[in-house]
Formats: C-alpha cells, structure tokens, sequence
C-alpha cells in the first residue's frame, strides 16, 4: 500500500464460533474514529448485557496511528491482544472487533482463550471482507456551457470522477482524481478525501 491507500473492512459483520460450550461473537465494526468505536462498544454491552466478557480491539487511521485493546476481564493478554494482532495481520484499518463471549462452565486456559479470541476476529474480517481505500484530490473547474460535455468526457477519459456540474454564468465542474494534477487544465485544488475503491 501507498501512502495514498490503505486496507478497511468492506462491510459490518457478525461471525460466531463455538469453543467448549462458550460462544464467541466477533462483530466487526467499520469506524473512522475513537469516540465512535468506543459508542460501538458501550451500544454492544448493552444488547449483550448478560454475556461474561465484551472484549475489545480497534485500529483507527491509515497507518493505523491509533490502536487500543481491552481484555474486559480475561487475563491479561488473552483476548484484546491477540484479536489486535489478527487486525494487524489483516492489515487492515479504521476497524473494531468486539468479541463477546458467553460462558459455556469449561475454562479454557490460556492458549485457548487466545485461540478463540484470534478465530472469532478472524472469522468476522472474513465475513466483513476487505476493501481499499484511496485518498483522492478534489479538484474545481469552471468552464463556459458549450465546453462543459467535452470537457466532462476528457476527464473520464484520464480517469477523472465528475462529481458535480452546477451551471450558472459558467459550468463549475466537481472532480475527484486520484493522484493527477489537473492544473494544466484550469483546474484549483478543492482538498482531499478518502474514498472507496
């Protein structure tokens, strides 16, 4: 990956394994932000208020600059760890795994508990599937009205997205390319922004 793209989850997604009795369920969550994944999980706790243990992992950023875990209760290491690590080895991003677990009466040790922490997170980003995404240049041009079509089919041609087209005294076209400078064409520089590929 490019700093211009990273990897997310396609899709929310719930995803259950067995272990012993104890149930395991993975919900994978795509979040952009902390206080977001942490509403994500406040939301889970209660819909799954009887369940033992709601622990928790989440990768927040391109780069996957912020990263946080949380056993809720197993020993230390046996679950938030090991389901970020799976997210890790994903390589994926802006993603949260809550694994809720419901007690089945046999403990697992813990070898087991961090095997069936890392299957539960790895059978949710399955059924989540992985998507790319790409920062794009958001770019503005005004045109006069009988140049607006030629000018729309030259940009798709080069791979240019038109976004919008407003016509007043001129045609101000919204564009969004990845990676391609469009100031030979008149075009300003509107920002950036990440988008689903």
């Amino acid at each position: 990956m490019s700093d211009r793209s990273y990897l997310t989850v396609a899709d929310d997604a719930v995803a259950e394994i067995e272990e012993k009795r104890s149930r395991f369920i993975a919900y994978v969550t795509r979040v952009g932000e902390e206080a977001l994944a942490r509403e994500r999980v406040e939301e889970l706790r209660k819909q799954h208020w009887d369940a033992r243990h709601h622990c928790t992992a989440f990768r927040i950023g391109s780069r996957g600059d912020v990263e946080r875990s949380n056993d809720d209760g197993e020993p230390a290491g046996t679950a938030g760890a090991p389901m970020l690590e799976v997210i890790r080895g994903a390589g994926v991003s802006d993603v949260l795994v809550v694994v809720v677990r419901y007690f089945g009466g046999t403990l697992l040790g813990a070898g087991g508990l961090v095997r069936a922490y890392s299957d539960a997170t790895r059978a949710g980003l399955v059924a989540a599937g992985i998507r790319e995404r790409r920062l794009l240049d958001l770019w503005t041009l005004s045109v006069e009205h009988g140049e607006a079509g030629r000018i729309q089919n030259a940009m798709r041609t080069r791979g240019v997205q038109v976004r919008d087209v407003e016509y007043a005294e001129q045609a101000h076209l919204s564009l969004a390319a990845e990676d391609l400078d469009l100031t030979s064409f008149g075009a300003v520089r509107a920002g950036e922004e990440w988008a689903d590929c």
